[in-house]
C-alpha cells in the first residue's frame, strides 16, 4: 500500500507535479507529431516515442509512490531532453526546466561516491568538460573565420566544419558533461543545489543547451547558403558569432566558478546543515575535551 505523503517531509514525491509532468509529456508528444519539417526526423520520432514513454511511466510511479524511480527517471531525462531539441522547440527546454525543479522539490539524499568511484567519475567530468571548452573555442574561431573571410572555400569551409563538429562531437560532449557533472555533484558532499556555485553552473548547463539547438540552425543554414560562391554570411554570420561568444564565456564561467567556488551555501544547504544531529558530549577519558560536541558533518 503506498504510503500516506506528508507535506514538508523529504521522503515526499510531489504527486500534483508528477502529474502535471506526465500530462505535459502528452503535450510535448504532440507538438512533436505536429512538426511538419524537421532536419532530423529520427530524433523526432524518438522524441514523441519517449514523451509518451515518459508520460505514463510518471504516472504510474506517481501512483505507486516510487519515489526513487521517479529522482533518476527526472535526471536521467534532462540530457534525453536536451537531444529532442534538435527536433523539437521551446517545450523540450520547458520540460529540462521542469524536471529539474521538481527533482529539486523532491529533495533527493544520494549515498556518497567511494574514492575510487568518486575519482573516476570526478576524472571524466573534467575531461569531458575541458574538451567541451576547447571545442567552443575552436567553433567561436570557425565562425568569426567564415564571417570575416574573402576567399569562398575558406568561409563554406569554416560552416561546414563546424556543421561536423557540431552534430558529431559538441552534442555528445553536452549530454556527457551534464551526466557526469550530476553524478559528481549528488555523489558528493557538495550537493546539488547546496551550494550557489554548484547550483550557477547547473543553470549554466540548462542554458547552453538552448544556445547549442538555436547555434546549430544558424550553421545548418550557413552552410547550404555559403555553397553559392558568391552567397554572403550577412547578419546571421554576425549572430552566429556573438552566439558562440556568448557559449564560451558561459563556459568559461563556469570554470571560474569551480576553481574559486563563491557565494557559499544556499537556504537548502544551511537548512540541511541545521537539521543535522549532533553528537553527544566526549568524555575527558576518551580524549575529548569535557561538555565539548563534536558535529556529525565531516
Amino acid at each position: 500500500m503506498p504510503r500516506t505523503e506528508t507535506p514538508g517531509r523529504p521522503d515526499e514525491i510531489r504527486r500534483g507535479m508528477q502529474f502535471a509532468f506526465a500530462a505535459f509529456s502528452l503535450v510535448a508528444a504532440a507538438l512533436l507529431w505536429s512538426y511538419d519539417e524537421t532536419a532530423y526526423p529520427a530524433i523526432k520520432t524518438a522524441g514523441m516515442s519517449g514523451h509518451l514513454l515518459a508520460s505514463a511511466l510518471v504516472a504510474g510511479a506517481a501512483l505507486a509512490a516510487a519515489r526513487r524511480t521517479l529522482i533518476a527517471f527526472h535526471l536521467l531525462f534532462l540530457p534525453v531532453q536536451f537531444l529532442f531539441l534538435f527536433a523539437g522547440g521551446l517545450e523540450e527546454v520547458a520540460g529540462m526546466v521542469f524536471s529539474a525543479v521538481i527533482v529539486g522539490r523532491m529533495r533527493p539524499r544520494f549515498p556518497h561516491l567511494k574514492r575510487l568511484s568518486r575519482r573516476v567519475w570526478l576524472t571524466l567530468h573534467v575531461g569531458v568538460s575541458v574538451g567541451w571548452l576547447g571545442l567552443a573555442l575552436a567553433m567561436t574561431t570557425l565562425a568569426i573565420t567564415g564571417a570575416t573571410a574573402d576567399d569562398h572555400a575558406v568561409r563554406h569551409g569554416s560552416y561546414e566544419l563546424m556543421h561536423v563538429f557540431d552534430l558529431t562531437i559538441v552534442i555528445p560532449s553536452v549530454v556527457l558533461a551534464v551526466i557526469t557533472g550530476l553524478v559528481v555533484s549528488l555523489g558528493t558532499p557538495w550537493g546539488l543545489v547546496k551550494h550557489w556555485w554548484v547550483l550557477a553552473k547547473f543553470v549554466i548547463s540548462l542554458v547552453i543547451p538552448v544556445i547549442a539547438t538555436v547555434q546549430s540552425g544558424w550553421i545548418e543554414e550557413l552552410q547550404h547558403r555559403t555553397a553559392d560562391p558568391a552567397a554572403d554570411p550577412g547578419g546571421t554570420g554576425l549572430v552566429l558569432v556573438l552566439c558562440m561568444l556568448l557559449y564560451a564565456a558561459l563556459l568559461w564561467t563556469a570554470v571560474v566558478l569551480s576553481v574559486f567556488k563563491p557565494g557559499g551555501k544556499t537556504r537548502w544547504g544551511r537548512r540541511e546543515r541545521s537539521q543535522r544531529p549532533r553528537r553527544g558530549p566526549v568524555r575527558a577519558d576518551r580524549g575529548g575535551t569535557p561538555e565539548s560536541t563534536v558535529s556529525a558533518t565531516p
